[in-house]
């Protein structure tokens, strides 16, 4: 009978060598780190829009899933902790205005919310022309 527990812790010692060589993950790594840090949390509209002047009114917003769809911010509405409330903006498809007036946004609280950086804020160009400088005669 000794021989058999000796052959058992043989064949335990074998099948723990095999499993530690094939096994997936290597000692010093730890998953759950790995995956911390290539996982970024998404932003809804409202953390978004606070790092933007006036909180993003002017600014274009889209979701992450649109393409060619996008919304002029005009009106936000914030609730006390700052990232929760209510937005309005005008709908813009393949940069054209799709609508005249301002619109609630829906799904402004779900996290896949981006700014637009190539449609910057509109600016009013004035059709008039530079002041010429005035030059005294003397």
């Amino acid at each position: 009978m000794a021989t058999r527990s000796v052959g058992n812790s043989w064949k335990q010692l074998s099948f723990n060598l095999i499993k530690r060589t094939f096994s997936t993950s290597s000692p010093g790594s730890n998953p759950s780190t790995t995956v911390s840090k290539s996982k970024r949390k998404k932003k809804n509209l409202f953390e978004v829009a606070q790092f933007l002047p006036n909180w993003g009114i002017g600014f274009h917003m889209a979701k992450t899933h649109w393409s060619g769809v996008a919304y002029q911010i005009t009106k936000i509405n914030l609730y006390k902790d700052g990232k929760h409330g209510k937005a309005w903006g005008i709908v813009y498809k393949d940069g054209v205005p799709a609508a005249d007036a301002p619109k609630k946004i829906s799904g402004v609280h779900k996290r896949c919310w981006k700014y637009i950086p190539n449609s910057k804020k509109t600016e009013q160009i004035t059709s008039l022309p530079p002041p010429e400088p005035e030059v005294q005669a003397t």
